[in-house]
């Protein structure tokens, strides 16, 4: 009953509050970003409008990797791998922040799907950890890598100008990188390259969708 009620209690914090980083925000150790009032004069209104379209991406993929994370937890019966995924999951709460800052700095909004996408990712949390510790890990390890490319393109897909969205990007794609390498130390599984075909295809409607939605 714990373990549920932690579960929801992690659904809804995720989902409806105001979160809190306990690491300094990126573009605040950026010498680009010195003047935290004024960086983001160079850039004209339709590149603030991509860039906060791109981080509403990046901010749903943080959604989807608290659910992964809090669904993986659940059904592991390891206590010591318990507490990576929860460590895991406490570290991509300081990636909700920054991207949930950056979004009212830009002037944009979180998705209207992301209960939804919370949903589905921690469907298939439940669903990996269910079939085994190893497996659960092998999804982490797709997950982490397919997002640590999908964070490299927004590096290319950036105004110009925006160096503090791409302080943060570069921040989380290397810490989402460092969590997969975590999870191959961990005895992660190897997925079938069709499961890892399903899982970029249904990466590429959630990007895309949450990209406008």
């Amino acid at each position: 009953m714990d373990a549920l009620l932690t579960t929801a209690d992690t659904a809804l914090r995720t989902l409806f509050t105001k979160h809190r980083a306990t690491n300094p925000y990126p573009p605040s150790q950026t010498e680009k970003c010195t003047n935290l009032d004024t960086f983001d004069t160079t850039m004209n209104e339709e590149q603030r409008r991509e860039a906060a379209a791109l981080m509403r991406v990046n901010h749903v993929g943080e959604v989807c990797a608290q659910a992964l994370y809090t669904a993986q937890a659940l059904t592991t019966r390891n206590p010591q791998l318990r507490d990576h995924f929860t460590q895991a999951c406490t570290e991509e709460t300081d990636h909700l922040a920054w991207t949930e800052q950056r979004l009212q700095e830009l002037g944009g909004r979180t998705s209207y799907l992301n209960p939804l996408w919370y949903a589905g990712a921690f469907g298939i949390g439940l669903v990996a950890g269910r079939i085994s510790d190893a497996v659960s890990l092998g999804f982490v390890v797709e997950t982490e890598v397919q997002v640590g490319a999908h964070l490299q393109s927004h590096l290319d897909r950036l105004p110009a100008g925006d160096a503090a969205s791409r302080a943060i990007v570069t921040q989380m794609r290397d810490d989402e990188l460092r969590h997969a390498q975590n999870a191959r130390e961990r005895g992660a599984l190897e997925l079938p390259q069709p499961v890892k075909s399903l899982m970029r295809a249904a990466a590429k409607v959630m990007t895309t969708v949450a990209h406008r939605v």
